[in-house]
């Protein structure tokens, strides 16, 4: 029997057939073969019961179905999916709207909602959406009045004018401009120049672009992303665009008013092509000295990798604030490619995982066009 042959029988038997077909797996094997057992391996002390090896923890469901879209094909993807909503423990949740409008919602379960959203039943899909609501309304509560002081006051600040009225002059920095103007005899310093803030510039200040990676590894990025993407987007000063990838690319700022349907907007899991969305994010760049493009990804490059570190060279070459955010999530030290990011740092595109609650700040030191990396050195710990 061919070594390719052994190796699917090894694959389709589980580990117990290993020793039989002598077939030892490669790492990215392993990876295949754990993503089938989490579904159909038996458990310890269940007989010839299947047991699923998820639990009810929906983190690992969320990035299970991303793997299972790396490892197969969507027609394999599909049967797996709905294997895994009667094996894993969300079936009654999935298949029964009472139940779960009664589930205390949270990121990780709205990650696994959106990840299931093509196989849940229609009758769940009102329900679903309702529970990805609630936890959209308290991330804004949260979140959202934050990020448009902090965003808001910078982009002030960075339209601060010489001649400002009396009302947005700021005390503070025009006392430090001038206190080589104190007059003894006076006791008080007499301003040469006023500093203030442009507070009744209404006009767009600055171009945001996101650029989301759809991967399973991502899901809890992209909830917070997409919702701080709909925030940006009712900033009047600013113009935000949002757009999700995976080996494709979808714009989705036609949506930002509503973030819920931002969120059902994706589609969790798959490849990934981060040279083909910056390609995209390029031809949405107008003034590159005022636009930041915040590059939410994992940095796990399926498309050409030297055509995207060109890509980006050329982005930051003509000004364009580019920053590789590696995480958005409360959920620790993310996995990454860690070769990509020294490749994008050297380039000048700071690579780091940033906290939702960060987030706001480090928008606003972007705009004000403060070092990054040194922000991030400073402030993520």
């Amino acid at each position: 029997m061919s070594d390719e042959r052994l190796r699917r029988w090894r694959l389709v038997l589980g580990s117990e057939a290993e020793e039989e077909t002598g077939t030892t797996l490669s790492k990215e094997d392993r990876s295949v073969d754990a993503a089938l057992a989490a579904l159909y391996d038996a458990g310890e002390s269940s007989g010839t019961q299947r047991a699923a090896g998820l639990g009810s923890s929906a983190p690992r469901v969320a990035r299970w179905l991303g793997d299972i879209r790396q490892y197969f094909p969507s027609t394999v993807v599909q049967v797996m999916q709905r294997d895994a909503v009667e094996r894993l423990g969300i079936t009654r949740m999935l298949m029964e709207p009472e139940l779960l409008g009664a589930v205390e919602p949270d990121v990780h379960l709205v990650s696994t909602l959106l990840a299931l959203n093509e196989v849940m039943p229609e009758e769940t899909k009102q329900t679903a959406r309702d529970v990805v609501g609630r936890v959209v309304a308290e991330l804004e509560a949260r979140l959202a009045e934050r990020t448009r002081a902090a965003v808001t006051g910078a982009l002030d600040r960075a339209g601060r004018t010489a001649r400002p009225r009396h009302s947005d002059i700021d005390w503070d920095r025009t006392i430090r401009a001038n206190l080589k103007h104190f007059s003894p005899t006076l006791g008080t310093i007499v301003p040469d120049r006023l500093v203030g803030y442009a507070r009744r510039n209404h006009s767009v200040q600055r171009d945001i672009v996101l650029a989301i990676d759809q991967s399973g590894s991502m899901a809890e990025s992209v909830v917070y992303a997409s919702l701080f993407g709909a925030v940006l987007g009712s900033i009047r000063t600013l113009r935000t665009s949002l757009v999700v990838f995976d080996t494709a690319v979808v714009d989705l700022t036609d949506q930002l008013d509503d973030p819920v349907d931002v969120l059902f907007g994706t589609q969790l899991g798959g490849g990934t092509d981060i040279n083909r969305a910056l390609a995209y994010c390029e031809e949405l760049v107008t003034k590159p000295a005022d636009t930041v493009l915040v590059l939410i990804s994992d940095l796990y490059e399926g498309g050409v990798r030297e055509e995207m570190l060109r890509r980006t060279r050329s982005l930051v070459e003509s000004g364009v604030q580019v920053i590789a955010l590696l995480a958005l999530a409360d959920s620790g030290t993310p996995s990454y490619d860690a070769e990509n990011a020294a490749a994008l740092a050297e380039l000048g595109v700071p690579a780091f995982a940033c906290t939702p609650d960060k987030f706001p700040d480090l928008m606003a030191a972007a705009i004000r066009h403060e070092d990054i990396a040194g922000w991030a050195a400073t402030n993520i710990t």
